[in-house]
């Protein structure tokens, strides 16, 4: 991988990690285009591994939050007086909700290194999911924008949603925030608790494979590339989270709808003629 290459694949990271588009979707068809194997095990960790730059970028936008969640944790396991403060409830609905994508990532790896990486995956994602969130706004806006606290049963039932976004196309924040939709939580609160719960998804996904795929990395992509895309990805993960989040404060998700199904008959129409292979 050259330099170039690795920096618009770190911007394209950047501006998708976050947006309900698919940013794994849209690496696959990025690294598809540049000539890349996509299924190449050193292209599939490369993926994961620079989502480590946009993960930073959300402990350093949230790194109040998150001081106050973690500390309030630790105070609440050691003094049990502490333990009815709503930090603490807080802190441990976001492990709960983290737990299904963790084991459903590792049981499915194989999976979601081989068959998934499929642009056709891809593309019928991209498609099937914009119907969700078209109903997860109707839904919400039945519910109302009151604003209400976080329950476990809604940080778990988000978890487990997010396990959907393992398909390349569906969108890990796009299933989230739906499902937080769905559960009734106003939209600033769901795309807040999809950022919070993409911490330990993504720093997890991203430190298995720089442990399991080092070797692949070397062979593949490099190192040096890897490390820019990352830093790079961080950058604009960094903007990408402010705007998101003034965004959807005026906005329904279902604005990025017309992009994914756009994009999808796209690249639908280019597997179809030939012009773009499918892995």
């Amino acid at each position: 991988m050259t330099l170039w290459q690795a920096v618009l694949l770190g911007i394209v990271e950047g501006i998708t990690e976050f947006l309900p588009v698919s940013s794994t979707g849209h690496l696959t068809i990025a690294e598809e285009l540049l000539g890349l194997p996509v299924d190449d095990p050193g292209v599939t960790a490369f993926t994961a591994l620079i989502q480590v730059g946009a993960i930073a970028a959300v402990l350093v936008y949230f790194h109040t939050d998150i001081r106050i969640l973690a500390v309030a944790w630790v105070q609440g396991i050691v003094v049990p007086a502490e333990r009815q403060r709503p930090e603490y409830r807080t802190a441990w609905y976001i492990i709960a909700g983290s737990i299904p994508i963790g084991v459903v990532g590792f049981l499915a790896k194989d999976l979601i290194a081989g068959p998934l990486r499929s642009l056709w995956v891809v593309a019928l994602a991209l498609v099937a999911w914009s119907l969700v969130m078209y109903l997860a706004e109707r839904v919400s806006s039945r519910h109302g924008e009151a604003e209400r606290a976080l329950t476990l049963r809604d940080s778990v039932v988000i978890g487990m949603v997010q396990c959907v976004a393992l398909v390349p196309g569906v969108s890990r924040s796009g299933a989230t925030i739906s499902a937080g939709l769905f559960r009734g939580l106003d939209r600033v609160t769901a795309t807040r608790v999809s950022f919070f719960l993409s911490i330990p998804a993504l720093v997890a996904a991203g430190a298995y494979e720089g442990v399991t795929t080092a070797s692949q990395i070397s062979a593949t992509v490099g190192w040096w590339p890897t490390v820019i895309a990352t830093a790079v990805s961080f950058v604009v993960a960094y903007a990408s989270i402010a705007w998101l989040l003034r965004l959807v404060a005026g906005h329904p998700i279902t604005v990025f709808i017309g992009y994914r199904v756009g994009l999808a008959l796209l690249l639908m129409a280019g597997l179809v003629s030939g012009l773009v292979s499918a892995t």
